[in-house]
């Protein structure tokens, strides 16, 4: 049995609550309501009291389930005015200092991941997403509406300013941005490569598209800071339009004259 140790709660504000000692002395009630919750097995030693309030104890004891490794069973006990004997007013399970704990609560929206959208799955969007907002759609003349659709704004949603701020940053600071090595290496940059097309709308004054299928960026979005090896520009050297005359190496071979029949 481990020493029982006396915990007390201080406050800046208000003096500690005294500790009852009644309450303090029902270490048997305390357990029983542990045993109660947990089951015999699961309540180890006593591991000391702390004094919640006038005549209001709380017990600790060590739990011995798998997996509460530094959990601790707190059984509060409450004694009435006058009354000598306590009262088990409520059993928890609560951490300790060196609990195993299971990781944070990550929202699904912050825990879900490009890799993981698969073919047939699902993902959906709230209406409250601040990186969209409505589109104006529902034009009563017919030519009108075949412009706003040729300029591609008869969509019910489009990005919000939010939304293309977002995805500049994230396109700026990835690989397509003008910060990794390639692009620092790079001979020219990508707003000056024919193969990079600009894209539409605001974006398209800072991105564009590669679509040179022999760099690793073919499809992907790229500022037009970037740059790599595969820039336009590149062209192999022009051969010389002088060769030179022949030359015969005379110290490796001997030159033997030829005898022509004149027959």
């Amino acid at each position: 049995m481990k020493e029982s140790v006396v915990v007390s709660r201080t406050s800046t504000r208000t003096r500690a609550p005294k500790v009852d000692a009644v309450a303090a002395n029902a270490v048997d009630e305390a357990r029983a309501g542990a045993v109660e919750v947990g089951g015999p097995d699961a309540v180890g030693d006593h591991l000391g009291h702390v004094a919640e309030a006038e005549r209001v104890v709380t017990h600790y004891f060590e739990c011995l389930q798998p997996g509460y490794v530094g959990w601790r069973w707190a059984v509060t006990l409450v004694r009435a005015a006058r009354a000598r004997s306590v009262t088990v007013n409520e059993c928890v399970l609560l951490p300790g200092s060196d609990a195993v704990l299971a990781p944070p609560w990550v929202p699904w929206e912050d825990r879900v991941t490009p890799d993981d959208l698969g073919p047939g799955d699902l993902l959906p969007v709230t209406d409250e997403d601040p990186r969209l907002e409505p589109g104006y759609t529902g034009f009563a003349d017919a030519d009108t509406a075949d412009v706003v659709d040729e300029l591609g704004l008869g969509r019910v949603w489009v990005l919000s300013r939010e939304g293309r701020s977002d995805a500049a940053a994230r396109w700026f600071e990835g690989d397509g941005g003008p910060h990794t090595e390639i692009a620092k290496a790079a001979p020219g940059s990508c707003a000056t490569c024919g193969f990079a097309v600009p894209l539409a709308g605001s974006l398209g004054q800072a991105f564009g598209v590669c679509t040179n299928e022999r760099t690793p960026f073919d499809g992907k979005v790229v500022a037009h800071d970037h740059g790599c090896g595969g820039h336009s520009d590149v062209r192999l050297p022009a051969p010389a339009d002088d060769a030179g005359e022949p030359v015969v190496d005379t110290l490796a071979h001997e030159l033997v004259p030829m005898e022509l029949d004149h027959a």
